[in-house]
């Protein structure tokens, strides 16, 4: 995601390039004030997706797919702005009404297709589409067999991701010696990748194996101790373990004065684990 907003940037004008600074620095209200300010005959696709992700990590994913959706008019052919308004849509099909969610999240899965069609080594796009096959029931276009054929898409773009989507099949079918294979021989793809030694700890706290989740996550702070991915993480196993809970307070509260990305969680998502944990 980083990488095609910044390839915009370099096109775009000094609004843009502002506004986009602000989106990584993660004030989206700064940035999308900018972006506001510019007028509609003078927008851009790029304008249009950077709002559209402003107020998608603002949780205003009915503004964002508006915004999304005048992007991918102007750019039919952007896999990036496809695949931001199938993730705009799947929000919405989350928190919607049991009569519209259905139509809300098949638009989802239609722009995920697209944005994989537009581009087949969009991995984020591939995993995208690879989770709503698997989550999403049979009448809605989800099942066990798309997804599959998704995964051997993914295995031609990254080993890391592959061997992750054999250990999610692995676990939603109860395999789950064979989830834990998958999500080690994933490590061993990406041995520096942080999120893949926080997967398995999830895995493993999930089976009560909880001394072990620990010992992953130290492999993971000893990659970078400062990492505010992993924080968040830990917090939200402890919590959702019930253990280790003064801990998942401090880092919590380190997570909250951290400098942060729009990879990371939302420091609103940070406050409410942390309202969890102290009952305030």
């Amino acid at each position: 995601m980083f990488v095609t907003l910044a390839t915009a940037a370099l096109g775009a004008g000094p609004d843009f390039e502002r506004a986009h600074k602000l989106y990584n620095l993660t004030d989206f209200e700064g940035s999308l004030k900018i972006l506001h300010a510019i007028p509609d005959r003078g927008k851009d696709g790029a304008d249009y997706a950077l709002a559209g992700r402003n107020y998608y990590m603002l949780g205003d994913y009915r503004k964002s797919t508006e915004a999304l959706e005048k992007a991918v008019a102007l750019e039919p052919g952007s896999s990036e702005y496809a695949l931001w308004l199938g993730r705009a849509f799947g929000r919405r099909a989350e928190t919607a009404s049991p009569f519209t969610a259905p139509g809300l999240a098949s638009k989802a899965r239609q722009h995920f297709e697209r944005a994989v069609q537009l581009n087949p080594r969009n991995l984020d796009a591939l995993t995208d589409l690879f989770e709503y096959y698997l989550e999403a029931p049979g009448f809605l276009g989800g099942g066990f067999d798309k997804a599959e054929a998704t995964a051997v898409k993914i295995a031609a773009v990254d080993s890391g991701e592959f061997h992750w989507s054999q250990a999610k099949l692995a676990e939603k079918r109860k395999e789950f010696g064979s989830a834990e294979e998958q999500l080690r021989r994933a490590i061993e793809a990406s041995p520096r990748q942080i999120g893949r030694f926080i997967d398995l700890a999830r895995f493993l706290s999930k089976q009560g194996r909880y001394q072990e989740a620990d010992q992953s996550l130290a492999r993971a702070q000893k990659i970078n101790p400062d990492s505010a991915k992993l924080m968040f993480a830990t917090a939200e196993i402890y919590i959702k373990q019930n253990r280790n809970l003064e801990a998942a307070r401090d880092l919590l509260r380190r997570y909250l004065v951290s400098d942060l990305t729009p990879e990371d969680p939302p420091r609103s998502q940070a406050q409410k684990l942390l309202r969890q944990v102290t009952g305030t």
